[in-house]
């Protein structure tokens, strides 16, 4: 079986509103990034690949099984939602055994994969504590859980790390990289980190179009050569938010360093630097050279 998913000419809409146009990604095993702004049509391609939204036109196959066979698609694939709730008076072993039930699991397997799956996201020693005790990102983490706790071939996490701390949210990221080993892992995101610091190849989705589709190097190296650096008086920062795109500033006092994007010619103290994926991210979005 060809462990990938393949989206040809994809068009999803909302009664009369078209949201997605056209999309054609090929995504293999390993971990996948999509990157937009809030509302770009990210959560609506990621509820379209669960089977939670129809197909308008085009085709999806999941390691070549058609979107159109829903059962068979929702056995093969985990997911975890952007506004992700559980039982809250349950406890966490108790959740994730109810939920192992209903994706019809063979009985003798569940309490064998609920304390592995607990293992993995470091929840084991946490399962008798009530869902609504958890801090935010336990909950994220028991999400995870409860996503792959059927041993899919693939799974699907939308916006996960949206509000989690620092720490919590280098955990998540490690154990979707670790998942993603031997899985088809798509990170939908509007946090250009977490695709920085798990993903190889991502696509880049707007009003419902793709940007780009490629590897994280090649939308790096789109920003070559437009990327600059420099210090500048506090007094005129406003005016250089005006006419470029500032992809970062870090205040020191009466003076702000600044990291901006520009195709035309800038002042003499702007100096040339390296791309991120930041920069190259506000570069595609933008397309350089002025007001933005």
């Amino acid at each position: 079986m060809s462990e990938k998913i393949i989206i040809e000419n994809l068009n999803v809409a909302y009664g009369r509103n078209q949201v997605l146009f056209d999309i054609n990604i090929e995504i293999g095993k390993g971990m996948f990034g999509l990157l937009g702004r809030n509302g770009a049509g990210k959560s609506t391609l990621m509820k379209t690949l669960v089977t939670l939204l129809p197909v308008k036109s085009g085709k999806i196959e999941i390691c070549n099984v058609p979107i159109s066979n829903r059962r068979k698609i929702r056995s093969m694939v985990g997911y975890l939602p952007q506004d992700f709730n559980m039982y809250p008076n349950m406890t966490v072993v108790e959740a994730l055994e109810y939920l192992a039930i209903l994706s019809e699991m063979e009985p003798t397997e569940i309490k064998g994969r609920t304390k592995k799956v607990l293992e993995l996201v470091n929840l084991w020693k946490d399962r008798k504590l009530k869902v609504k005790a958890l801090s935010g990102g336990m909950k994220r983490r028991l999400g995870i859980a409860q996503a792959i706790v059927h041993d899919p071939k693939v799974l699907i996490v939308d916006e996960p790390t949206a509000g989690l701390d620092p720490e919590e949210r280098i955990r998540f990221r490690n154990i979707l990289a670790n998942l993603a080993e031997d899985k088809i892992v798509i990170l939908s995101t509007h946090i250009v980190g977490d695709i920085e610091s798990t993903c190889n190849h991502l696509a880049v989705l707007n009003h419902g179009h793709i940007l780009f589709n490629g590897e994280v190097n090649d939308l790096v190296e789109g920003a070559r050569g437009c990327t600059y650096r420099a210090n500048i008086p506090k007094e005129k920062l406003h005016e250089y938010q005006n006419r470029y795109v500032l992809t970062s500033q870090q205040d020191y006092g009466d003076y702000v360093d600044i990291k901006l994007l520009s195709k035309d010619k800038v002042e003499e103290e702007f100096v040339p630097c390296e791309p991120n994926i930041e920069d190259g991210y506000l570069n595609l979005l933008y397309d350089v050279g002025g007001a933005k």
